[in-house]
């Protein structure tokens, strides 16, 4: 297998509530988006909007009471990585004004940098950070140096 990451699928329970948000947000649908999917790019990946239970359905999973699902932590986040503290408070207002809960507002950390939390509306749960230790090319994309090896 490579090592990389294509589609990111968050399973919701509106696709046209989620796809909305997403587009508050500043992301846009792309072609092949439909009522039961919506696919939108996200930097080096496409996010996907797929229903929940139909994803649950589709990978053979065991489904979660719907009305526990927004609150669940689900043991995984998404990051956002910006420039700047300011510009972690800033995302993180867009996202409240978009409809997301706040989780934590945006803080000094400590492993040096500044970050903050919200969740969608359906409990996905972002992390808004600013990394003085991470390098953003251009696009804003991480850089990083893979790890030395060592011959055994």
């Amino acid at each position: 297998m490579q090592a990389r990451i294509t589609i990111v699928t968050l399973g919701v329970a509106n696709i046209a509530a989620a796809t909305g948000f997403y587009q508050r947000m500043g992301f846009a649908a792309a072609s092949g988006s439909n009522g039961n999917v919506t696919f939108m790019q996200a930097g080096g990946v496409v996010l996907s909007l797929y229903g929940r239970q139909a994803l649950a359905e589709d990978a053979q999973y065991p489904q979660a009471a719907a009305s526990d699902a927004a609150e669940t932590f689900t043991g995984i986040s998404l990051a956002h990585n910006v420039g700047s503290e300011a510009e972690v408070d800033s995302v993180l207002a867009q996202a409240v004004a978009a409809g997301a809960q706040l989780r934590k507002p945006g803080q000094k950390v400590f492993w040096g940098g500044y970050s903050g939390y919200f969740s969608d509306l359906d409990g996905h749960l972002w992390e808004v950070a600013y990394n003085p230790y991470l390098e953003l090319d251009q696009a804003g994309l991480p850089i990083l140096a893979p790890l030395p090896t060592t011959a055994p």
